[in-house]
């Protein structure tokens, strides 16, 4: 009987209710004869990744870990900062996806131009680093901060609120027609925020996973 498939979504922050938020969604795209989705904490990472200081400082962890894994056909990096990405593509010939650009490249594909829920203000210029090396700025519409933390985000009763009115802000003032969610711990909030806002809401760890399963199922 052959081996099935696994996929390791490694969740860089130590907090397990972000970990558990990816359990659950990425449960819509397990199914039988698929790969098998495991996700997993960094234990040594920070609560959560909010300055360039916590990207930075889980970079070597993470690539540690996809280097002493030999089970996973393919990772997944579920941090919208992507951290440690390139140098943990250098540790592996297997894949490996940072969710904000799979989650950017996903948004690409359902609009114009695009928009970025982020949690913290902070946290914007960095995205935009990324963006400008990517060379994607003039399909981004905006980004807005929600103004909480990763722990907040991901269990904070008041998030999907906010999260309504940072999107609305996004798709009415500046033009988006489709928003990203810059945090996974924002991961159960997709569905009923793209009810709200009418257009497509791209949860970037399922965009990522859904990449890892086709480039698997391609070979």
């Amino acid at each position: 009987m052959s081996r099935r498939p696994r996929i390791l979504v490694i969740n860089p922050n130590s907090n397990e209710a972000v970990t558990e938020g990816l359990r659950q969604a990425v449960k819509p795209l397990t199914y039988a004869e698929g790969p098998e989705i495991v996700c997993e904490t960094l234990a040594e990472g920070p609560f959560g990744i909010e300055t360039q200081e916590h990207v930075e400082s889980v970079a070597i962890p993470l690539r540690r870990r996809v280097e002493a894994n030999n089970e996973a056909d393919a990772f997944v990096i579920a941090c919208y900062s992507d951290p440690g990405l390139h140098v943990a593509r250098e540790g592996t010939s297997r894949p490996v996806f940072g969710i904000a650009e799979s989650g950017v490249l996903t948004a690409l594909a359902r609009a114009e131009r695009f928009g970025v829920i982020a949690i913290k203000s902070r946290s914007i210029p960095r995205h935009i680093r990324y963006l400008r090396q990517m060379g994607l700025m003039d399909r981004l519409a905006g980004e807005r901060a929600l103004e909480m933390s990763v722990a907040e985000s991901a269990s904070g009763e008041g998030t999907l609120g906010r999260m309504i009115e940072v999107g609305r802000q996004l798709k009415e003032l500046d033009g988006a027609g489709a928003i990203v969610m810059g945090c996974a711990g924002m991961a159960r909030h997709r569905k009923p925020l793209e009810e709200a806002l009418g257009i497509p809401v791209i949860d970037p760890t399922q965009a990522a996973v859904t990449m890892a399963i086709g480039t698997i199922a391609v070979g």
